[in-house]
């Protein structure tokens, strides 16, 4: 039983049915409703300090293209509009952070191209000519969230899955998962359900400390050529890294397949309060004009907001809880589970089954000291 049909729910759903394993999804309202659909659909390595979320990471984005080509194979389509376009991480002020940044990251594997900013501007144009410093990821990617989420749903349901729509877990029993309408008898629960895994944890006696974070994006009105990769300010990396619950910006623009920008990012701890602050989106708007100065002449058709799952520790929690012998974890991956999730649906279905983990679990497990709830 998997509790939460967004891109983790989906992928741990989808990896233990291949696993061979009968699965149903369990969700509240339906799939990606939640903070799947309010992501951008990144799957990034250039954002993350070397450790257990880059090696998740770097596994994820090496298992993602082979997935959807097995998906194709069994569906007869798996259009995600996955982009393997690349990122761009610039900076606009003292460049030796970046440039330390990336040496740490080569360290780990990954690949990032330190480049002049003629190089830079052959691959993006329209940006501005201020930089001071600019390293290009090529491993980095995009897919359109919903269309993942979905696709990894409808293979569960091809091998002989269920997904309950409407149907809001409110517990468990060491047999069944506790619904508003009755129990559901199970061998295994697994929490997958985003900003709320910590409520769902908590009804389950088993409590987990996943808190809400808030985002708020824009989206322009279609526009031809203006942005061809992910491109961010290097502080956006400070800013994913951080623990403070105050607002925080940063300059994060990419296009998408249909010609829309979007643009972020902000971070901020407030509950489930789901305002859209205009103060924030002017921010917002004007750091992104300042990255791509073209921006300023293009209209905002919408914006919106979401969730993302934090953990103090800024580390998922992936596998089994030893206070509930059937409840497992797949939560806490704040802005990066569209990218995470691969990865953490096929370590989890090893971990389940009794397979050899293709990464180390141990740094995700619940009962680490960084996560004491």
């Amino acid at each position: 039983m998997v509790v939460g049909a967004g891109v983790i729910g989906a992928a741990c759903a989808e990896a233990l049915s291949a696993a061979g394993v009968t699965v149903t999804v369990v969700d509240r309202s339906g799939p990606a409703a939640g903070t799947t659909g309010a992501g951008e659909g990144n799957v990034l390595v250039s954002d993350k300090e070397p450790g257990p979320e880059l090696a998740l990471a770097q596994a994820s984005r090496r298992q993602l293209p082979e997935l959807l080509a097995k998906l194709a194979d069994e569906l007869g389509h798996a259009d995600v509009e996955w982009q393997p376009k690349g990122g761009l991480v610039v900076a606009t002020t003292d460049p030796r952070p970046l440039h330390d940044f990336a040496a740490r990251q080569r360290e780990a594997g990954v690949q990032a191209h330190e480049i002049g900013a003629e190089e830079a501007f052959e691959l993006e144009p329209n940006l501005t000519r201020e930089i001071t410093a600019a390293v290009h990821y090529p491993e980095d990617g995009q897919v359109q969230p919903v269309l993942l989420a979905t696709t990894l749903l409808s293979a569960v349901r091809q091998r002989g899955g269920r997904l309950l729509s409407g149907v809001t877990a409110i517990g468990a029993t060491k047999s069944a998962l506790i619904t508003d309408g009755g129990a559901i008898p199970c061998d295994h629960i697994v929490n997958a359900c985003g900003p709320w895994a910590g409520e769902f944890a908590a009804t389950a006696g088993a409590p987990i400390p996943v808190l809400p974070r808030r985002g708020l994006i824009l989206v322009t009105t279609p526009v031809e050529d203006l942005v061809r990769h992910k491109v961010y300010d290097a502080d956006y990396v400070g800013a994913v890294a951080s623990g403070d619950a105050d607002l925080q910006t940063s300059t994060v623009v990419e296009s998408t397949p249909a010609g829309t920008v979007l643009i972020g990012s902000s971070r901020q701890r407030v509950g489930f309060d789901d305002t859209i602050q205009v103060d924030v989106l002017r921010e917002l708007a004007r750091k992104a004009i300042r990255l791509f100065p073209k921006l300023k002449n293009i209209n905002v058709m919408r914006a919106y907001g979401g969730f993302r799952p934090y953990t103090p520790d800024h580390l998922p929690v992936i596998g089994a809880d030893p206070r509930l012998p059937n409840l497992w974890h797949a939560a806490g991956h704040e802005g990066a589970g569209i990218g995470l999730a691969v990865a953490t649906g096929r370590l989890l279905a090893e971990l389940m089954t009794g397979r050899q983990p293709h990464i180390d679990p141990t740094p995700f497990r619940v009962d680490r000291p960084g996560l004491a709830a």
